[in-house]
């Protein structure tokens, strides 16, 4: 909706300076822009070398029924004063119309204020009365202050009322007549105020009147102005946002990097089990050995940082990782202090992040996805600590994420990474739900991927740092693929290669079946076929769901004889997973093989499991 358009201009004080306010984009979902407010704040304050946060200030504006009841508000103040997420402290105004859309407070909240939330974090609250405009000035300024004074939020609770009820149309008072009977009765703020600066003889009652109307005209020649702009948002990108020069990497920086990421300084103690960890990616480089998930992952951050694109990753347990797998921070053996070898690097390398986060999607999505539009050069990612998890955040997938580009002409590069798999750990553990994602794809708003090799992965992340077009990420990411030992690749996959959104089967000449999978089924589909010996069946990967790369497949049919069979296989029932998106896009009929309608992402036993896994793949191959 128009009123919900962002805006950004540089405004002029009454002492005569200049500040510039940035408003952002929000939905109608209440208080879903509060996270995104303070992560468009903390770069701004980074790239400004504001060590103070002082200089950049966030302002967020609430009702009271949805500051008391919305709960990613204290996910936000949970926020406030975390090493990552820390703005230097909010100022927070409450519009307090004592009414939230015809709830009365007494239905609205178990507390006695609005504002109790906010003592969770000892933020000081002032109660101020609406219709004392000296009063509320004040207010405001002391507020300043002590945020300034103490880095630390602060909240004003003004309190007042909402004159024509909620959406300015309706009669309030078939919900609440007493309350609204007496609102008709009370003058409004102006009148109040111009009636008290004239009994103090600061004014006239002609110099009131004169100064309300010279208000009105002002606000109605901005209106008329703005129904006459010819300014139009930019359009959605349609072109096919993938191209980018090389992804590889010389060999002479992975040396680099490897390097500098596995040295420590002399102080510090190692612990005994990541002594070996390290040692093992120094060996593999100098045996030219392979490459697992987490080694090709910090390959792409490192080689990013030297090259100067800035890389944040937040989320929870994305230090050591959610697996153990990736360990970018370390931990003194001795003294438990931290160290993070990807940012020492290089002297001039552009700054490395990595924040175990709260235990929050919500907030913590939306923080990140702010950061993206106030450091546009970055490469931000968040990740789930699995991807069923995503859902806690689904209001900020729905409604910024995949839509800020179509809604309101905003652009992200945001990666997202949800550890997705069926291993048998429950409907709980299995399904970061690809569906979900696919089914709001569309104009190229968004790229999904699911990656079946280290290289792969590396290529796609250093990628989407490159991309000139600025798209979110959807990465399915592994679980037991961490540690699988043919999910591997080599130091040539990295500093020859390059991203490939769909991976042929080289291996199968002229074959009778060809099977299409996405993910780490390939590796169930792969080794099934080893047992069965069906060397008759080619499998063929889809790394990349959407955009989706239908000149691709083209080539892999128009390589093989007519008649040949297609199926395809997922882990994930039928009414969920890829298969009813990409069931219309190969262009010919197509077999689905796979487990069947269910309520549920997987099920709960893992003999039942380890059947069901054994059959869709026998199925997908005989």
């Amino acid at each position: 909706m128009k009123y919900h358009l962002g805006a950004s201009g540089r405004r002029k004080t009454f002492s005569g300076k200049e500040i510039d306010i940035f408003l952002a984009s929000n939905s109608s979902h209440l208080e879903a822009v509060d996270p995104v407010v303070e992560g468009m704040v903390r770069p701004k304050q980074d790239i400004l070398g504001d060590k103070a946060r002082a200089r950049v200030i966030p302002v967020l504006i609430h009702g009271d029924a949805a500051f008391a009841g919305q709960g990613v508000v204290a996910e936000t103040l949970n926020l406030s004063q975390l090493d990552g997420y820390a703005t230097g402290g909010t100022v927070h105004l409450i519009i307090n119309n004592q009414i939230g859309f015809t709830t009365l407070p007494c239905g609205a909240r178990s507390t006695t204020y609005s504002t109790d939330v906010a003592r969770m974090v000892q933020a000081p609250i002032f109660h101020v009365n609406g219709d004392d405009p000296e009063a509320a000035i004040r207010v405001v300024q002391l507020a300043f202050d002590f945020r300034q004074q103490f880095k630390k939020d602060v909240v004003i609770d003004m309190f007042c009322y909402r004159r024509h009820g909620h959406n300015e149309g309706d009669d309030p008072g078939y919900t609440q007549p007493l309350l609204y009977r007496k609102i008709d009765k009370q003058p409004s703020v102006a009148v109040l105020y111009s009636q008290r600066l004239v009994k103090s003889k600061v004014l006239t009652a002609t110099e009131a009147e004169d100064l309300r109307k010279r208000a009105k005209s002002r606000y109605t020649e901005a209106f008329d102005a703005g129904r006459k702009s010819t300014k139009a948002l930019p359009t959605v990108d349609s072109d096919k946002p993938m191209a980018v020069a090389s992804t590889s990497i010389p060999r002479a920086l992975t040396e680099q990097v490897v390097d500098r990421m596995t040295a420590f300084p002399e102080t510090f103690t190692v612990h005994p089990k990541l002594r070996q960890f390290n040692e093992k990616r120094r060996e593999a480089l100098q045996k030219n050995g392979t490459i697992d998930w987490a080694y090709g992952e910090a390959l792409a951050f490192g080689s990013l940082v030297l090259e100067g694109t800035p890389v944040r990753l937040s989320g929870q347990d994305t230090g050591r990782g959610t697996f153990s797998q990736r360990h970018l921070a370390f931990y003194d053996y001795e003294t438990g202090l931290k160290y993070i070898p990807m940012r020492h690097l290089a002297p001039e390398q552009a700054p490395f992040d990595v924040f175990d986060s709260s235990l929050s999607e919500y907030a913590v999505l939306g923080f990140e996805f702010g950061y993206t539009l106030a450091q546009p050069k970055a490469l931000v990612l968040w990740e789930a600590q699995f991807g069923d998890f995503g859902n806690g955040a689904q209001i900020m997938i729905d409604q910024f994420i995949t839509t800020a580009e179509s809604k309101w002409g905003v652009t992200t590069s945001l990666v997202m990474l949800l550890p997705h798999g069926y291993e048998g750990q429950g409907p709980e553990h299995s399904s970061a739900r690809i569906e979900r994602y696919l089914e709001l794809a569309a104009c190229n708003n968004m790229i999904v991927a699911d990656c079946t090799t280290p290289a792969q992965y590396f290529h796609l992340l250093r990628r989407q740092a490159k991309l000139p077009a600025r798209k979110p990420l959807v990465v399915f990411t592994p679980k037991s693929l961490l540690r699988n030992a043919k999910a591997v690749s080599t130091f040539s996959d990295i500093t020859d290669g390059a991203f490939q959104e769909l991976i042929p089967d080289p291996a199968v000449q002229n074959p009778k079946r060809i099977v299409f999978s996405t993910g780490k089924v390939y590796y169930d589909l792969l080794a099934q076929r080893e047992k069965l010996g069906a060397n008759h069946v080619a499998l063929v990967r889809l790394e990349q769901m959407y955009p989706f790369p239908k000149a691709d497949v083209d080539r892999v049919f128009a390589a093989a004889e007519p008649g040949v069979e297609v199926v395809w296989c997922q882990e994930e029932p039928q009414n969920m997973g890829a298969w009813r998106f990409v069931r219309e896009l190969f262009g010919r009929p197509i077999r689905y093989a796979g487990r069947s309608e269910n309520p549920s992402p997987a099920t709960g036993s893992k003999k039942r499991h380890d059947q069901e896994q054994l059959e869709l793949v026998t199925q997908a191959l005989t």
